[in-house]
């Protein structure tokens, strides 16, 4: 085997559409990877940074052809190669991880049979060798009891745990490289700070090579070794992970770099206009029509690849000195954007001792008499104003999506009260009034799952225009889609496409209209930016706040990425376990003293910094329910004092504040600040 492991030259894809126009995917790729080297490959949704990745393992989408250039790996050249080369070279010799492991698990079989499976096929092992190998591999991705693990199903495990099952089928044959497409984009913080560490693990371990598909740059500056930057097609940077996230030289680097929210910077990040172009589309540079750098050459003539002094990096674009002479750390202090709105005295919503519970006795259990299982949430008790943001957050399984959808009306809750105005909230969606119903909306994380394929724009927006308000005519909600659509910055001619035609930020921004048309005064958002780039998630949260600002809304919004939370919301609520630790402004609840599952959340946060270290205070192993006693998080608390923790559900505790700020846990207050800043 060469230097070189994988060697991209001219690579240039495209596809055919219905009308026999030729479309451009990649053109004119060149990249290199070499052995034990993780490269991370970014850039915005439809880049090609998929298809690149597939590439690489000689694969094609249907329809795809090579147009050009060359992908070999292992000095194998991928396509010239038919099925039954490649089969020799797929999974033995280079293995893909998915973005979704739930989808790459087969759901009827257990997880141990799966990478047994995996094992066969790629290892050339079977019997007793097959499942001690099985087992080795899942120690090595640090799961816990295998042998448990083993005898599981998908359901039965976490997304981290799914995730790093499907770390160990990869792994089965010790591959060379391993190619990883957004594997880390579903999970909370703590569980991806966890896997990040397993990769880095494995490759100090195996000198396996892996190139890390992602937009989330806190993840890529984490893992990579080198980072190559895609734009409509092409790479148009590449050089160290240092070098690009200190003095990163092309303006679309810096766009992105601009457009993340920061853990240490109040406001809304500036959000890069437009989206990428289809390659080859235009006559010069790409990127021209979204660059503040352009020059009279960028609209005529596109630029080379040229090489800058000093350490290897290299870059697409023909001003990259006037982009190198602007001091990034000083521009990025300018671009956040502060939010100003009216917050009022009067509350919203108001939970008190709110319960919700998903289990439901079954028959032999009442006659035995059999106690039920911990609620799935319990005792919260929240009072959200009027024109505020309420944050929710906490890892998978703590209780967020549970109280928002009861809020909503999806779910039944089992004691408690959720008052809107003088309306009682705990009775199910369907015993509703309408006008109780209009007021209060909910904003699904996935709009592929909450659109229908099937409706053009025009008939999901005019859904609610006739639910809500029937005295509308034809002409009228026509007009009311147009300005909805405006107002979340889409021109009126989206009305006549589909779901399909449109990217995932379009589509978001369609759900935050069909939301809005509604006229509500209530909004639930749940994880409404996860899966967008950075850029289009900025200019979602900026139009949340805009719609805020113009129509004093509440939020009760639900975010896994604390930075995100900094930047939108007004207070915040932490969850563990469907448990309230904390409940307080931003500026209290990112400042200690905080509860200790608190620290566990912010140290877990990823920046977009090479040298940020992130803090595991706690593991990130699941709990399927809360304890029948005691503090909630006793099991992974870093602090935890068996004699008390254990046996006594903790006391609020009150640090000086005039907005409420408390903290629920045992340990005083003056020593939590004396650790915490120990810790951090």
């Amino acid at each position: 085997m060469s230097d070189c492991l994988v060697d991209v030259r001219e690579l240039t894809i495209g596809y055919y559409n219905q009308k026999g126009t030729l479309v451009l995917v990649l053109q004119g790729v060149n990249l290199e990877v070499k052995p034990g080297e993780t490269l991370g490959l970014v850039g915005e949704s439809g880049c090609g940074k998929s298809t690149l990745g597939q590439a690489m393992m000689g694969y094609l989408r249907s329809g795809s052809q090579v147009l050009g250039g060359s992908v070999k790996f292992a000095d194998h050249d991928m396509f010239a190669l038919n099925n039954r080369q490649l089969e020799t070279i797929r999974g033995r010799q280079i293995a893909l991880i998915p973005q979704n492991a739930g989808d790459a698990l087969t759901p009827t079989l257990r997880v141990g049979n799966q990478i047994i499976e995996a094992i066969e096929l790629n290892a050339d092992l079977s019997g007793a060798a097959a499942k001690n190998r099985m087992l080795e591999l899942l120690a090595q991705v640090h799961l816990p009891h295998p042998d448990v693990m083993a005898n599981r199903y998908p359901h039965e495990l976490s997304g981290g745990q799914q995730q790093r099952a499907v770390i160990a089928m990869a792994l089965a044959a010790e591959p060379y490289m391993l190619i990883l497409d957004e594997p880390t984009t579903g999970l909370d913080v703590t569980t991806q700070a966890h896997i990040l560490n397993l990769l880095r693990d494995i490759v100090a371990d195996l000198g396996t090579a892996m190139m890390y598909i992602s937009h989330d740059l806190g993840v890529i500056a984490r893992v990579s070794d080198r980072i190559a930057l895609m734009y409509a097609g092409e790479i148009v940077e590449d050089t160290n992970v240092a070098e690009m996230f200190k003095s990163p030289a092309h303006p679309y680097a810096r766009g992105l770099l601009e457009s993340i929210p920061r853990l240490n910077l109040a406001g809304i990040p500036n959000s890069m206009p437009g989206q990428p172009p289809i390659p080859g589309t235009l006559p010069g540079c790409s990127f021209a029509p979204r660059c503040s750098f352009i020059s009279e050459i960028c609209r005529s003539k596109s630029p080379p690849f040229t090489s800058i002094p000093g350490p290897p990096h290299r870059v697409r674009c023909d001003n990259w000195e006037k982009v190198l002479a602007i001091d990034f750390s000083q521009e990025l202090q300018q671009v956040f954007r502060t939010i100003e709105h009216t917050t009022e005295d009067e509350p919203a919503i108001e939970l008190s001792g709110l319960e919700i519970t998903y289990h439901r006795s079954g028959f032999m259990e009442r006659i035995r008499s059999i106690p039920e299982p911990p609620a799935t949430v319990s005792d919260i008790t929240l009072s959200v104003k009027r024109g505020e943001t309420l944050a929710l957050v906490g890892e998978s399984g703590s209780g967020k999506t549970t109280i928002v959808r009861t809020i909503s009306g999806l779910l039944p809750a089992k004691r408690g009260s959720i008052q809107f105005e003088d309306c009682d909230l705990t009775v199910e969606v369907d015993q509703r009034p309408m006008e109780l119903c209009r007021h209060v909306q909910l904003i699904f994380q996935n709009p592929d799952a909450s659109l229908n394929p099937r409706h053009t724009v025009a008939e999901i927006l005019d859904q609610p225009l006739k639910l809500y308000f029937p005295d509308m005519t034809h002409d009228e909600r026509r007009a009311r889609q147009i300005e909805l659509l405006e107002r979340v910055r889409l021109e009126g001619r989206y009305r006549l496409r589909y779901p399909g035609q449109m990217s995932g930020g379009e589509k978001q921004r369609v759900a935050i209209a069909r939301a809005f048309a509604a006229d509500p005064e209530v909004v639930l958002c749940d994880e409404v930016t996860s899966a967008l780039d950075v850029s289009v998630q900025a200019a979602v949260l900026d139009l949340l706040a805009d719609l805020q600002r113009e129509r004093n809304t509440t939020y009760i919004f639900i975010a896994h990425d604390l930075a995100v939370v900094r930047a939108i919301a007004d207070r915040v609520a932490v969850l563990y376990q469907g448990r309230l630790c904390e409940v307080g402004t931003v500026d209290e609840i990112y400042s200690p003293p905080y509860h200790p599952y608190t620290e566990t959340l912010l140290g877990a946060v990823l920046v977009p910094d090479p040298d940020h270290e992130p803090k595991l205070l706690a593991s990130d192993t699941p709990e399927l329910a809360p304890p029948a006693k005691g503090c909630a998080f006793q099991r992974r608390c870093p602090y935890c004092m068996p004699d008390l923790c254990v046996e006594e559900i903790p006391p609020w505790q009150f640090p000086e504040s005039d907005d409420g700020h408390k903290i629920r846990c045992h340990i005083p207050i003056n020593e939590l600040l004396v650790d915490q800043k120990a810790a951090f």
